[in-house]
């Protein structure tokens, strides 16, 4: 579960420290306090995309740092040891946004990238946005509803995997099955740039090799003559030569040496260097006889270096790139040339396929309609209860096996709902009023909840819309939730909030022309003038209060037993 975030420098907040419990946590106070600050750093950490108009004015970076408690949590602590991020039961999450933009995730202090933000905040963390119940109205949302309260990741994955297969064996035998004409003419130009590359006998290393010898014909006079200005100077008949200079030094110190052992060593030293001079003349004197300056030969190179550069500007590509070139040609004609031996064989692997996708989208279909019929009665229950006496919910599954085939199957899924007694169920869009369809997700979302296995589940403002009774037992439902995973909620409604384990207030502050979020767990005593303020609005009388006090204990009677999950067994 989220043990505790820490904000700095987040859009309105300077620093912002929270820690958090299990159960069911509130989230409370004025409009514009910044209550769903909390939920956009949260999310930040948790891998969606920033800018650096999130950085509080003035700042040179936002940081925003979370931890979380997955002792219980056997699949998340694999996850983290599978990549070398593990630390024990526990787990820290951080990002940094700089004011240029960048932006730098981390996970237990170690760096990773944003997609592994992201992967493992799905695991951890589920949220509800406040405007979720408007997505509700698209077919492909209906869907994944269902699938989440399934669990239908696996059979998913085995749809997915059958037509990414299938999609990239009909691309294949599309490519091999082109028109007659097109094939050979492909063919026709292909065994002509084959040969004009055959014909050049061109080798892997040749471009560098000829490109060196060019550079040496070309420069051969310059290479010529200072190499016999430097053997003039290492060993010439010059009286100046550096063999005369170190010789007459050897011998002037060999005098000495007579006198003082101590220049035994530097003599020795010099008749070393007279040797390495009289090397170094001879290969001078090697490498001058051997230099050829032959422009015919040079004429030779660079009519072939141009003729290289030619083809290569003709396939778009470097010089050194050709022998590569012409291995794809090759390829490429070897395929076409097999084309029918190809054909034949891809039609049977598409075929084969065909029939393992149809298997995997049939099990899949069958799953969703067997799921459907509990997804409707539960739903339908949950209306009951939420201000829609007597209304149905139906999750209709329609199977197409005509239908193109897609990642998700062959089913059309349709929420379809009653709202009044009497009334036949209707499509979800044209039937529910903005009220109804608000409740309706709100049953779907605590539903989905309960069967999933995230720790964190967050509500922002999914309540809204509802009211009076009906709101009191959106908090009940809340804090169900709370008996098998933490739930954190963002209300404007007293009726919620009384309901919570525990209260977080925020609230805004101004002075000396700034502005600054401040958030702070509420004690019972404060908790009964926030839920008071709630209740009356600005004025808060004594009757408030004691509507307040009478809520809370009300929801503390109702507490349903509290159970433990047993931490799952870890298996090697």
């Amino acid at each position: 579960m989220l043990t505790h975030i820490h904000i700095r420098n987040f859009t309105i907040a300077d620093e912002v420290e929270v820690e958090f419990g299990d159960g069911m946590t509130a989230l409370t106070g004025e409009t514009g306090a910044g209550k769903s600050l909390l939920i956009g750093a949260l999310g930040l950490v948790l891998g969606d995309r920033a800018d650096s108009g999130l950085i509080r004015h003035g700042c040179e970076r936002a940081e925003i740092a979370v931890g979380f408690d997955i002792d219980r949590h056997a699949m998340l602590q694999d996850w983290l040891e599978s990549r070398e991020l593990d630390a024990g039961g526990e787990c820290q999450l951080r990002r940094i946004i700089s004011h240029e933009g960048r932006s730098r995730g981390y996970i237990n202090n170690q760096p990773v990238p944003l997609q592994a933000l992201r992967e493992l905040g799905e695991q951890l963390v589920d949220i509800h946005g406040q405007h979720e119940h408007q997505s509700l109205l698209r077919g492909s949302a209906q869907r994944a509803a269902l699938d989440a309260f399934a669990g239908h990741d696996s059979l998913l994955v085995d749809v997915a995997a059958a037509f990414a297969e299938l999609k990239d064996t009909r691309e294949r035998l599309a490519t091999v099955t082109r028109s007659e004409e097109d094939r050979d003419a492909r063919l026709d130009l292909l065994r002509y740039q084959l040969q004009e590359l055959d014909t050049l006998g061109l080798k892997a290393d040749e471009i560098s090799a000829l490109e060196k010898d060019h550079d040496r014909l070309a420069n051969a006079g310059q290479l010529l003559s200072t190499s016999q200005q430097v053997l003039d100077r290492l060993y010439g008949d010059d009286v100046h030569s550096a063999y005369r200079h170190i010789s007459q030094a050897v011998g002037e110190l060999g005098d000495l040496v007579r006198i003082d052992d101590g220049l035994v060593e530097t003599t020795q030293l010099l008749n070393e260097i007279l040797v390495l001079v009289q090397e170094c003349a001879d290969g001078l004197r090697r490498y001058s006889e051997g230099l050829d300056v032959d422009n015919g030969q040079l004429q030779e190179l660079e009519t072939r270096i141009g003729v290289l550069h030619d083809l290569a500007r003709k396939h778009r590509c470097r010089p050194e790139e050709l022998p590569a070139t012409r291995e794809r040609l090759q390829a490429e004609l070897d395929g076409l040339e097999d084309a029918d031996q190809q054909r034949a064989g891809l039609q049977l692997k598409l075929a084969e396929l065909e029939v393992a996708y149809l298997k995997n989208a049939r099990r899949l279909s069958d799953s969703r309609r067997k799921t459907s019929r509990r997804f409707g009665k539960l739903i339908t229950e949950g209306m009951q209860t939420l201000g829609m006496p007597g209304g149905v919910f139906e999750a209709v599954v329609t199977h197409d096996p005509q239908r193109a085939f897609g990642a998700h199957g062959q089913d059309t899924i349709e929420f379809r709902v009653s709202a009044n007694p009497g009334q036949p169920p209707g499509p979800l869009s044209k039937v529910a009023s903005g009220g109804e369809l608000s409740r309706i997700s709100l049953a779907i979302q605590v539903i989905s909840s309960k069967s999933g296995h995230i720790p964190t589940l967050i509500f922002d403002e999914v309540d809204s819309g509802v009211g009076g009774g009906v709101a009191e037992i959106v908090g009940q439902k809340l804090r169900a939730l709370g008996n098998d995973h933490q739930v954190i909620c963002v209300t404007h409604l007293p009726q919620v909030a009384a309901q919570a384990s525990q209260q977080l207030q925020v609230s805004k502050l101004t002075g000396d022309n700034t502005t600054r979020t401040w958030i702070r767990q509420l004690n019972p005593e404060e908790r009964t003038d926030e839920l008071a303020r709630m209740l009356g609005g600005v004025k808060i009388t004594e009757q408030t209060r004691e509507h307040a006090r009478e809520m809370m204990a009300q929801a503390r009677d109702i507490k349903p037993a509290r159970t433990r999950r047993q931490r799952p067994k870890r298996t090697g």
